[in-house]
Protein backbone atom coordinates (compact mmCIF):
# COMPACT_ATOMS: atom_id res chain seq x y z
CA UNK A 1 0.00 0.00 0.00
CA UNK A 2 1.38 3.28 -1.50
CA UNK A 3 2.64 5.73 1.95
CA UNK A 4 2.02 9.63 2.10
CA UNK A 5 3.29 11.14 -1.13
CA UNK A 6 4.74 14.70 0.50
CA UNK A 7 4.40 17.59 -1.93
CA UNK A 8 8.24 18.23 -1.40
CA UNK A 9 9.28 14.53 -2.94
CA UNK A 10 6.81 15.56 -5.40
CA UNK A 11 8.43 18.59 -6.14
CA UNK A 12 12.16 16.82 -6.31
CA UNK A 13 11.25 14.07 -8.63
CA UNK A 14 9.95 16.56 -11.59
CA UNK A 15 12.98 18.82 -10.90
CA UNK A 16 14.94 15.54 -11.66
CA UNK A 17 12.59 14.92 -14.92
CA UNK A 18 12.29 18.34 -15.83
CA UNK A 19 16.21 18.97 -16.00
CA UNK A 20 17.29 15.38 -16.89
CA UNK A 21 19.88 15.31 -14.44
CA UNK A 22 20.09 14.40 -10.30
CA UNK A 23 23.06 17.31 -10.43
CA UNK A 24 21.11 19.48 -11.88
CA UNK A 25 17.89 19.65 -9.74
CA UNK A 26 20.21 19.99 -6.68
CA UNK A 27 21.77 23.02 -7.79
CA UNK A 28 18.38 24.46 -8.53
CA UNK A 29 16.86 23.18 -5.57
CA UNK A 30 19.89 24.13 -3.40
CA UNK A 31 20.23 20.50 -2.13
CA UNK A 32 22.92 18.22 -2.69
CA UNK A 33 22.81 15.82 -5.13
CA UNK A 34 23.12 12.70 -2.20
CA UNK A 35 20.13 14.28 -0.64
CA UNK A 36 18.19 14.40 -4.11
CA UNK A 37 19.04 10.75 -4.64
CA UNK A 38 18.26 10.08 -1.06
CA UNK A 39 14.17 11.70 -1.39
CA UNK A 40 13.59 9.83 -4.51
CA UNK A 41 14.52 6.75 -3.59
CA UNK A 42 12.12 7.83 -0.52
CA UNK A 43 9.14 8.72 -2.52
CA UNK A 44 9.92 5.07 -4.55
CA UNK A 45 9.49 3.37 -1.11
CA UNK A 46 6.67 5.62 -0.44
CA UNK A 47 4.66 5.02 -3.53
CA UNK A 48 5.98 0.90 -3.87
CA UNK A 49 7.12 1.20 -7.46
CA UNK A 50 10.35 2.45 -9.36
CA UNK A 51 9.43 6.51 -11.10
CA UNK A 52 12.54 6.77 -12.81
CA UNK A 53 15.21 5.09 -14.93
CA UNK A 54 18.42 6.35 -14.35
CA UNK A 55 20.88 6.05 -17.64
CA UNK A 56 19.07 8.21 -19.54
CA UNK A 57 17.11 9.85 -16.67
CA UNK A 58 13.27 9.83 -17.20
CA UNK A 59 10.26 8.45 -15.99
CA UNK A 60 9.06 5.16 -15.54
CA UNK A 61 4.72 4.80 -15.79
CA UNK A 62 4.17 5.32 -12.27
CA UNK A 63 6.80 8.29 -12.24
CA UNK A 64 4.09 10.31 -15.24
CA UNK A 65 1.51 9.59 -12.89
CA UNK A 66 3.47 11.54 -10.04
CA UNK A 67 4.49 14.07 -12.24
CA UNK A 68 0.76 14.79 -13.37
CA UNK A 69 0.14 14.40 -9.24
CA UNK A 70 2.87 17.14 -8.70
CA UNK A 71 1.65 19.54 -11.28
CA UNK A 72 -1.99 19.40 -10.20
CA UNK A 73 -0.97 20.24 -6.55
CA UNK A 74 1.65 23.21 -7.57
CA UNK A 75 -1.57 24.60 -9.75
CA UNK A 76 -3.41 24.52 -6.76
CA UNK A 77 -0.84 25.66 -4.65
CA UNK A 78 -0.45 28.61 -7.23
CA UNK A 79 -3.89 29.42 -7.29
CA UNK A 80 -4.18 29.41 -3.27
CA UNK A 81 -1.42 32.17 -3.05
CA UNK A 82 -2.73 34.51 -5.68
CA UNK A 83 -5.95 34.19 -4.39
CA UNK A 84 -4.22 35.47 -1.17
CA UNK A 85 -2.35 37.44 -1.99
CA UNK A 86 -5.35 39.37 -3.77
CA UNK A 87 -7.08 40.13 -0.51
CA UNK A 88 -4.39 42.52 -0.01
CA UNK A 89 -5.59 46.01 -2.22
CA UNK A 90 -2.37 47.47 -1.96
CA UNK A 91 -0.65 48.54 -4.49
CA UNK A 92 2.54 47.41 -3.30
CA UNK A 93 4.94 44.06 -3.85
CA UNK A 94 6.30 42.40 -7.15
CA UNK A 95 4.94 41.44 -9.90
CA UNK A 96 6.86 38.79 -12.21
CA UNK A 97 5.46 39.28 -16.27
CA UNK A 98 6.70 36.74 -18.64
CA UNK A 99 6.20 38.28 -22.78
CA UNK A 100 7.59 36.51 -25.92
CA UNK A 101 9.95 38.07 -28.23
CA UNK A 102 8.04 41.10 -29.93
CA UNK A 103 6.12 41.66 -27.29
CA UNK A 104 8.79 42.42 -24.97
CA UNK A 105 10.50 44.70 -27.36
CA UNK A 106 7.57 46.47 -28.94
CA UNK A 107 4.58 46.56 -26.30
CA UNK A 108 5.78 45.79 -22.81
CA UNK A 109 8.29 49.02 -22.35
CA UNK A 110 4.99 51.59 -23.05
CA UNK A 111 3.40 49.29 -20.58
CA UNK A 112 5.62 49.00 -17.65
CA UNK A 113 6.17 53.02 -18.05
CA UNK A 114 2.76 53.49 -17.73
CA UNK A 115 2.50 51.10 -14.72
CA UNK A 116 5.46 52.46 -13.13
CA UNK A 117 3.73 56.03 -12.71
CA UNK A 118 0.73 54.33 -11.51
CA UNK A 119 2.24 52.08 -9.30
CA UNK A 120 6.45 53.63 -7.95
CA UNK A 121 6.46 50.84 -5.49
CA UNK A 122 6.21 48.24 -7.41
CA UNK A 123 9.18 45.73 -8.39
CA UNK A 124 8.49 44.29 -12.00
CA UNK A 125 10.77 41.63 -13.59
CA UNK A 126 10.66 40.99 -17.15
CA UNK A 127 11.62 37.10 -18.28
CA UNK A 128 11.28 36.30 -22.03
CA UNK A 129 9.55 33.61 -22.82
CA UNK A 130 7.23 31.54 -25.65
CA UNK A 131 3.67 30.94 -25.40
CA UNK A 132 3.62 27.25 -24.69
CA UNK A 133 6.46 28.23 -22.39
CA UNK A 134 4.83 31.16 -20.37
CA UNK A 135 1.69 28.68 -19.63
CA UNK A 136 3.78 25.93 -17.92
CA UNK A 137 5.30 29.13 -16.26
CA UNK A 138 1.99 30.04 -15.03
CA UNK A 139 0.99 27.09 -13.83
CA UNK A 140 4.15 26.69 -11.85
CA UNK A 141 3.80 30.04 -10.23
CA UNK A 142 6.99 30.94 -11.62
CA UNK A 143 4.78 33.81 -13.33
CA UNK A 144 2.04 36.36 -12.61
CA UNK A 145 1.19 37.14 -15.85
CA UNK A 146 2.06 36.55 -19.53
CA UNK A 147 1.95 38.16 -23.05
CA UNK A 148 1.18 35.05 -25.37
CA UNK A 149 -0.36 35.14 -28.78
CA UNK A 150 -2.02 32.66 -31.37
CA UNK A 151 -3.23 32.84 -34.78
CA UNK A 152 -6.27 33.11 -36.54
CA UNK A 153 -5.48 29.94 -38.39
CA UNK A 154 -3.46 28.21 -35.69
CA UNK A 155 -5.55 28.78 -32.46
CA UNK A 156 -3.42 27.65 -29.19
CA UNK A 157 -5.71 27.67 -26.42
CA UNK A 158 -4.45 27.76 -22.88
CA UNK A 159 -4.06 25.13 -20.54
CA UNK A 160 -7.02 24.50 -18.03
CA UNK A 161 -6.09 26.25 -14.92
CA UNK A 162 -5.48 29.63 -16.70
CA UNK A 163 -7.75 32.75 -17.84
CA UNK A 164 -6.49 34.46 -20.67
CA UNK A 165 -7.91 37.79 -22.10
CA UNK A 166 -7.66 39.07 -25.84
CA UNK A 167 -5.69 42.57 -25.36
CA UNK A 168 -5.18 42.75 -29.17
CA UNK A 169 -4.86 41.84 -32.70
CA UNK A 170 -1.39 42.06 -34.74
CA UNK A 171 -1.96 41.98 -38.60
CA UNK A 172 0.31 39.97 -40.71
CA UNK A 173 2.26 41.88 -43.49
CA UNK A 174 4.20 41.67 -46.50
CA UNK A 175 7.92 42.98 -46.04
CA UNK A 176 9.72 43.31 -48.86
CA UNK A 177 12.51 45.46 -49.87
CA UNK A 178 12.31 49.32 -50.56
CA UNK A 179 13.32 49.01 -53.88
CA UNK A 180 11.04 46.28 -54.76
CA UNK A 181 8.87 47.33 -57.23
CA UNK A 182 5.72 46.63 -55.70
CA UNK A 183 7.26 48.72 -52.65
CA UNK A 184 5.26 51.79 -54.15
CA UNK A 185 1.59 49.66 -53.22
CA UNK A 186 -0.81 50.39 -50.25
CA UNK A 187 -1.50 46.73 -49.94
CA UNK A 188 -0.59 43.61 -52.16
CA UNK A 189 -2.30 40.96 -53.39
CA UNK A 190 -1.34 37.36 -53.34
CA UNK A 191 -1.08 37.25 -57.36
CA UNK A 192 1.40 39.73 -57.53
CA UNK A 193 3.92 37.95 -55.66
CA UNK A 194 3.89 34.65 -57.49
CA UNK A 195 7.13 34.59 -59.10
CA UNK A 196 8.89 36.08 -55.47
CA UNK A 197 11.16 33.96 -53.69
CA UNK A 198 9.42 33.61 -50.54
CA UNK A 199 11.79 33.72 -46.98
CA UNK A 200 10.24 31.33 -44.42
CA UNK A 201 9.77 32.85 -40.94
CA UNK A 202 8.36 31.78 -37.37
CA UNK A 203 4.89 33.05 -38.91
CA UNK A 204 4.78 30.51 -42.21
CA UNK A 205 6.65 27.98 -40.70
CA UNK A 206 8.87 25.46 -42.53
CA UNK A 207 6.27 24.83 -45.49
CA UNK A 208 4.88 28.16 -45.49
CA UNK A 209 1.64 26.70 -44.74
CA UNK A 210 -0.62 29.57 -44.40
CA UNK A 211 0.33 31.79 -47.39
CA UNK A 212 0.31 28.69 -48.86
CA UNK A 213 -3.67 27.91 -48.12
CA UNK A 214 -4.29 31.65 -49.18
CA UNK A 215 -1.75 31.08 -52.45
CA UNK A 216 -4.31 28.40 -53.95
CA UNK A 217 -7.36 31.10 -54.54
CA UNK A 218 -4.17 32.85 -56.47
CA UNK A 219 -3.48 30.34 -58.80
CA UNK A 220 0.18 29.98 -57.39
CA UNK A 221 2.43 27.90 -54.98
CA UNK A 222 4.90 30.38 -53.35
CA UNK A 223 8.48 29.07 -52.79
CA UNK A 224 10.07 28.85 -49.78
CA UNK A 225 14.10 30.48 -50.43
CA UNK A 226 15.59 30.95 -47.04
CA UNK A 227 14.21 30.12 -44.04
CA UNK A 228 15.38 32.16 -40.62
CA UNK A 229 15.33 31.38 -37.23
CA UNK A 230 13.90 35.03 -36.24
CA UNK A 231 12.11 38.23 -37.46
CA UNK A 232 15.59 39.86 -37.51
CA UNK A 233 17.08 37.25 -39.31
CA UNK A 234 14.17 37.32 -41.85
CA UNK A 235 14.41 41.30 -42.12
CA UNK A 236 17.88 41.43 -42.79
CA UNK A 237 17.51 39.29 -45.68
CA UNK A 238 14.62 41.30 -46.94
CA UNK A 239 16.77 44.32 -46.41
CA UNK A 240 19.61 42.69 -49.31
CA UNK A 241 16.94 41.65 -51.31
CA UNK A 242 17.34 38.25 -51.15
CA UNK A 243 13.58 37.60 -50.97
CA UNK A 244 10.34 38.97 -49.28
CA UNK A 245 8.59 37.69 -46.22
CA UNK A 246 5.62 37.49 -44.10
CA UNK A 247 5.34 39.01 -40.46
CA UNK A 248 3.04 40.20 -37.60
CA UNK A 249 2.79 44.46 -37.82
CA UNK A 250 4.37 44.04 -33.85
CA UNK A 251 7.60 42.57 -35.35
CA UNK A 252 7.96 45.69 -37.49
CA UNK A 253 7.49 48.39 -35.61
CA UNK A 254 10.90 49.28 -35.32
CA UNK A 255 12.36 47.46 -38.96
CA UNK A 256 15.40 47.76 -40.24
CA UNK A 257 16.57 50.25 -42.94
CA UNK A 258 15.64 48.86 -46.68
CA UNK A 259 12.45 47.43 -45.42
CA UNK A 260 8.68 48.17 -46.10
CA UNK A 261 5.78 46.59 -45.31
CA UNK A 262 2.23 46.04 -46.86
CA UNK A 263 -0.91 44.41 -45.71
CA UNK A 264 -2.06 41.66 -47.50
CA UNK A 265 -5.52 42.58 -49.88
CA UNK A 266 -6.61 39.22 -49.70
CA UNK A 267 -8.27 37.31 -46.30
CA UNK A 268 -6.18 38.76 -43.50
CA UNK A 269 -3.84 36.87 -41.60
CA UNK A 270 -3.89 37.74 -37.55
CA UNK A 271 -2.02 37.03 -34.90
CA UNK A 272 -4.04 37.77 -31.43
CA UNK A 273 -2.07 38.65 -28.46
CA UNK A 274 -3.53 37.74 -24.92
CA UNK A 275 -3.07 38.54 -21.29
CA UNK A 276 -2.66 35.53 -19.38
CA UNK A 277 -2.59 34.61 -15.67
CA UNK A 278 -3.87 31.99 -13.42
CA UNK A 279 -7.54 30.91 -13.07
CA UNK A 280 -8.58 32.29 -9.46
CA UNK A 281 -11.43 33.70 -8.16
CA UNK A 282 -9.68 37.57 -7.52
CA UNK A 283 -6.19 38.82 -8.29
CA UNK A 284 -3.73 41.18 -6.36
CA UNK A 285 -4.49 44.70 -7.59
CA UNK A 286 -1.06 45.52 -8.97
CA UNK A 287 -1.46 42.38 -11.54
CA UNK A 288 -5.14 43.68 -13.04
CA UNK A 289 -3.35 46.82 -12.72
CA UNK A 290 -0.40 45.91 -14.91
CA UNK A 291 -3.18 44.22 -17.56
CA UNK A 292 -4.86 46.95 -17.59
CA UNK A 293 -1.74 48.88 -18.76
CA UNK A 294 -0.74 46.13 -21.34
CA UNK A 295 -4.38 46.51 -22.90
CA UNK A 296 -3.84 50.09 -23.29
CA UNK A 297 -0.30 49.77 -24.85
CA UNK A 298 -1.48 47.31 -27.32
CA UNK A 299 -4.55 49.96 -28.06
CA UNK A 300 -1.82 52.41 -28.94
CA UNK A 301 0.61 50.36 -30.94
CA UNK A 302 2.22 51.97 -34.33
CA UNK A 303 2.12 50.57 -37.25
CA UNK A 304 4.71 50.21 -39.74
CA UNK A 305 4.35 52.35 -42.73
Amino acid sequence: MPGQLEPRLLATLEAVVRLGSFAAAAEELGYTQGAVSQQIADLERRAGLRLLDRRPVRPTAAGIVLLRAEETVRAAMTRARTELEALNAGLSGEVRLGAFVSAAAGLVPPALAAFRRACPGVRVTLSQYETEDAYQRLLRGDLDLAVTFDYSWFPLPPPPGLRRSLIGRDPVMVALPARHTLAGRTSLSLADLAGEAWIGTPVTGPNLGPLAELARSAGFHPRLAFEGDDFRTVLQLVAHELGIAVLPALALTDTVDGVVARPIAEEPLVRFLYCCRIDTAGAPAIVTRLETCLTEAAAGLPRPS
